[in-house]
């Protein structure tokens, strides 16, 4: 038994090292084991390549303005770890975090004995929501992230009331496949029976899968530039405005407070899937719609944590969403600032396309280390880069104080790459330019 919430946390974590173990078979026997809570669970299922925690957020955020108590389930965390299991957005507490490890470890030991081995920490995590959201009282809906892929994803267990596919990129190769196709039938293995899929992926080959598996599960599918429509977009100093449209509602001046255009289609998937829950049974009006978009905040997703100096954080993790930062940055701030980017990425990306594309907009790009399992050296990222104008720095807390520090009146700084270094840098950050972390 662990007396301390670090106690858990740290035995948690010490099980990255039996690294990533994809399959349900181990989650299934957790889960009967505890009594199949995830069988008591009303559920909205979000996989994707990116912008799943923004959907999430948007979705929970709309529920909540409809006065519902709304559990999610997320990952990486990028202020506490707790964050990862929350309710109407706040972090369950350090107590239940060590109650709930309490009550996973017996099973993990037990688990650990068997032909079927030990539970990754995901797996862990995820059993710790399940048992926490089918026991919590009074909670009307839980909307659970997807880890990595869909079909043998450890939440792949429940069967929602609806799911959504974000987009498709090429990213997580070496488990997924190496083809939009081959990932998109990863994706697209949380498509249930009879069970809405709502989608905003574009890439033909990616949407044909996920088409031909919603016909085999006789899954109704809505699809954006198909079913639904964006139009009228126009960025905002904090945000975006856009219209909406599909078969069942019709929204102009949609107002989201998250930057990004790719952010308006998160949104959209988010509305979307709130309709049809109004047509399940749950209330959700127009106002609750406009406030809960509006309201809806996502740590690390092009945050501008400061304004003099601008110095803007942003997950940007993989190609998608270096393109995504890097359409944002040159649309918004066009001719305005010199780019200074900070960037550390994990060792099992594709590497070359991000670092390419971080070169071809900044003045200088420095390449950091952090401690991470599976993370890149600086020299390493330094040695793909093409930059005239770059550096290796091992110690990202100096490189970063020294940058915010002198950064002059006509430059930026980016932080990027890594969601699991931008949990770290946030808080950093924020201390040395004298503002704390947004709640």
């Amino acid at each position: 038994m662990f007396t301390t919430y670090q106690e858990a946390l740290d035995w948690i974590h010490g099980r990255l090292r039996l690294g990533i173990k994809p399959g349900l078979t181990r989650m299934e026997w957790m889960m009967d084991k505890l009594g199949s809570p995830e069988k008591k669970i009303k559920a909205v299922h979000v996989g994707g390549t990116n912008g799943k925690g923004s959907t999430v957020t948007f979705l929970r955020s709309i529920l909540q303005a409809a006065g519902y108590s709304v559990g999610t389930f997320t990952s990486p965390y990028i202020e506490q770890f707790n964050e990862r299991i929350s309710v109407n957005g706040k972090p369950i507490s350090d107590a239940e975090i060590l109650e709930l490890t309490n009550i996973i470890k017996p099973l993990a030991d037990e688990l650990e004995g068997t032909e079927l081995g030990g539970p990754t920490e995901f797996e862990v995590i995820t059993a710790m929501a399940f048992y926490y959201f089918a026991n919590a009282s009074k909670l009307d809906i839980v909307i659970f992230e997807v880890g990595l892929g869909g079909r043998f994803d450890s939440t792949n267990i429940i069967h929602p009331l609806a799911s959504i596919i974000t987009n498709i990129g090429l990213d997580h190769t070496n488990i997924l496949g190496d083809t939009y196709e081959e990932i998109a039938f990863e994706k697209a293995g949380i498509i249930k029976n009879n069970t809405p899929i709502f989608t905003a992926v574009k890439h033909p080959g990616a949407l044909e899968v996920i088409e031909e598996m919603a016909e085999k599960k006789s899954a109704p599918i809505f699809r954006l530039n198909q079913e639904f429509q964006i139009s009228g977009h126009e960025s905002i100093a904090r945000g975006e405005v856009f219209a909406l449209k599909a078969k069942s509602l019709s929204f102009e001046e949609l107002e989201i407070s998250m930057i990004g255009q790719h952010q308006t289609e998160n949104a959209s998937l988010a509305v979307l899937a709130a309709d049809f829950l109004n047509e399940a049974g749950y209330k959700v009006t127009e106002d609750s719609i406009r406030m809960g978009l509006k309201e809806a905040y996502w740590p690390g997703r092009f945050e501008i944590l400061s304004e003099k100096p601008l110095v803007i954080i942003d997950g940007a993790h993989n190609e998608e969403g270096i393109t995504a930062l890097v359409s944002e940055l040159t649309s918004r701030y066009k001719g305005r600032n010199k780019i200074q980017i900070v960037f550390a990425a994990l060792r099992d990306k594709k590497l070359d396309g991000m670092i390419g594309m971080l070169d071809g907009i900044s003045n200088q790009i420095t390449f950091v280390s952090f401690d991470f399992p599976r993370a890149a050296k600086a020299e390493e990222l330094y040695q793909i880069s093409d930059s005239d104008n770059k550096l290796a720095v091992d110690d990202w807390k100096a490189c970063l104080f020294e940058k915010i520090k002198s950064l002059g009146s006509d430059e930026m700084l980016v932080v990027t790459g890594s969601l699991y270094f931008i949990s770290e840098a946030k808080p950093f950050i924020c201390e040395k330019i004298g503002k704390y972390p947004n709640k």
